[in-house]
Order: structure tokens, then C-alpha cells, then sequence
């Protein structure tokens, strides 16, 4: 039910974080997998993929160039390479004040966080579309992206992100009423406070970081490894009557 035995993954954010984690639990159910990062030199997600086996590639990209962006999945298909899955891991975060909020810091967060999954997701899926389902999956394909729990909340100093994710959650849900019917599921994660280098502000705040932790009814902050099963499910056959869902990953954060 969770093999992803010879399929191949095409991953942004993998070098760190959740991404990493992702990447790497995708690879254990079998999967072969692309990474797509700023930094080529990264080797040390794509030395723990090949240590269990499976094949890696990396790509690099820059996502905050729309150019870079759009010009991944061809240069991947005319390869020959076959994708069966999607992972949107990459984002970026900019705090400030509402009324301070620049211009440039809102449009590249909103290119990187939003922009790139929308042009991933539209071609990835135009090639999945041209697939036979797979017997292991059941399906063409699955694609899966990380929303926030900003998807559903406004949160302080951080008006791009929340802009962002908020529009993940709708973009997975609009792709999923056109592709479930096709053999494509498409569906987003939504962390809660994860221990991340992109909390590294949250946790060095001692007021906020005691207010949230009291909050969490698992009664810690999450870690990246507590999303491998997630992802490995929704990625799987497992998952295959699952589509245009937000799954909250969060501790129980949204139901207290």
C-alpha cells in the first residue's frame, strides 16, 4: 500500500527541513528522486538518497526567477525522464510590519512560495496527464503541496506568507477538481510550528516560543522526520481516494 517502488519524485526544498526529510522518506519506499535547489554543491541530501540505493539527480534552479523556473520540467522531459510524483517543499520567509512591508521582499516571496508551484504543478501535471496509471499507485501521478497554517490564519509581520499560503491551499484545490477524474491526486501539507531554520526567529523568542509551545496539545514543536509517513502516504497507493485535501500536520495545534 505505501510502495513507490521505481517511480521517480521530482522535489524543491530538499536540502534541508521538511524538504529533506520528504525526499529522503520517499527514497526508502522506493522511489528514485530529483532534486530541485539553488545550490548544486548541496550534496547532502543526494548522498543519503544514493546511500539507500535509488537514484538521484540535481537540478539547480534559482525559484525566485520565473525563467529558471519554467525552463526545469522541459529539460527534464526531453531527457526521457518519467514523473510520477510532485513534492512543493521550497519557501521562503520575509517578517516585517505590515505598513513597512517592501515591495520586492512580497513579490519574490510570493514567486518562490506560490508563482513556481503554480508553473511545477501545471507542467508537471500536463506530463503526468500523458501517463498510463501505474499498478503500484493505482493512479498517473500524485502531487503534493506544503500549505502552512497560515493557509487558514493571518499571523504577525508576515503578510507575504500568509498570501502565499493561503493561495496553496486554493491552487491544490482548483488542480484537484480538474485532474482527480484523470488519475492525478493533488493534495497539500500544512505544517504547524516545526523546529526549522525557517522558525529560527520564533524559537530565539522566548515570550512567543513559551506562548505557542503551551498551545500544542502533543505538547512539543514538531520536526521534520514527523512528516516522512505523510508524505510517503499521500504520494502512495495508500492514499489513492485522497484529493484536493489540506492535511494539517500539526500537533493539534488547529483543533484545541
Amino acid at each position: 500500500m505505501f510502495s513507490l517502488k521505481d517511480h521517480t519524485a521530482l522535489v524543491t526544498g530538499g536540502t534541508r527541513g521538511i524538504g529533506q526529510a520528504v525526499a529522503i522518506a520517499l527514497a526508502e519506499a522506493g522511489a528514485d528522486v530529483i532534486l530541485v535547489q539553488r545550490n548544486a554543491k548541496d550534496e547532502e541530501t543526494a548522498t543519503a538518497i544514493r546511500k539507500l540505493g535509488r537514484r538521484v539527480t540535481v537540478v539547480a534552479a534559482d525559484l525566485s526567477s520565473p525563467a529558471e523556473v519554467k525552463r526545469i520540467v522541459p529539460e527534464l522531459l526531453d531527457e526521457g525522464r518519467e514523473i510520477r510524483i510532485l513534492v512543493n517543499c521550497a519557501g521562503i520567509q520575509r517578517r516585517y510590519p505590515c505598513e513597512e512591508f517592501p515591495d520586492e521582499d512580497f513579490n519574490e516571496v510570493i514567486q518562490v512560495n506560490l508563482n513556481s508551484v503554480f508553473t511545477l504543478c501545471r507542467d508537471i501535471g500536463a506530463h503526468m496527464l500523458t501517463l498510463e496509471p501505474s499498478p503500484v499507485t493505482g493512479r498517473k501521478g500524485s502531487i503534493i503541496n506544503f500549505a502552512s497554517l497560515l493557509t487558514f490564519q493571518g499571523g504577525l509581520t508576515v503578510p507575504a506568507y500568509a498570501a502565499s499560503k493561503g493561495a496553496v491551499g486554493q491552487l491544490t484545490k482548483s488542480f484537484a477538481n480538474e485532474w482527480t477524474s484523470k488519475g492525478i491526486t493533488v493534495n497539500a501539507i500544512a505544517p504547524g510550528y516545526i523546529e526549522t531554520e525557517m522558525n529560527t526567529a520564533l524559537l530565539n523568542d522566548k515570550e512567543r516560543l513559551a506562548s505557542i509551545s503551551a498551545r500544542i496539545p502533543a505538547g512539543r514543536w514538531g520536526t521534520p522526520e514527523d512528516f516522512k509517513g505523510t508524505a510517503v502516504y499521500l504520494a502512495s497507493k495508500a492514499s489513492a481516494y485522497v484529493s484536493g485535501h489540506v492535511l494539517v500536520v500539526d500537533g493539534g495545534w488547529m483543533g484545541r
